[in-house]
């Protein structure tokens, strides 16, 4: 599904490519983000509510797997990345950021609420991208 935002996850991870190339593909790519409840699916960590994204649904099935849920039907939402973080995150009302691909210990990716990823007004911390 998002074959260049795992790419670019890929690159940054690996210490190569732009943070800012890494940004701009999540807002490009369209993200499967798995109902909880009446919501999406949110986790807590380190003081940020993370809205978890997965770029297609063998990544969501290995999140699925691992909480031991493999059997579970998911319903899910098919977002684009930008909608997450101008829409979602500041219509949250806490510091937001979105959680990629959290299953995979080396294809996951956290996309902080800082300036450069999430709109100024909701940025909790001035920093650097992906």
């Amino acid at each position: 599904m998002s074959t260049e935002l795992t790419d670019r996850i890929v690159e940054r991870r690996a210490g190569d490519g732009d943070p800012r190339a890494l940004v701009g593909e999540l807002r490009r790519a369209l993200v499967l983000v798995p109902f909880e409840g009446e919501g999406l699916w949110t986790a807590s960590l380190g003081g940020v509510r993370w809205v978890c994204a997965f770029t297609d649904e063998e990544a969501l099935a290995r999140f699925a797997s691992a909480r031991g849920e493999a059997g579970r039907e998911w319903e899910f939402a098919e977002l684009r990345g930008a909608r997450l973080l101008d829409e979602i995150v500041p219509a949250m009302g806490v510091p937001a950021g979105v959680a990629v691909n959290i299953a995979d210990p080396e294809g996951s990716m956290l996309f902080p609420p800082v300036v450069g990823i999430v709109p100024d007004a909701v940025a909790v911390v001035e920093g650097g991208q992906g």
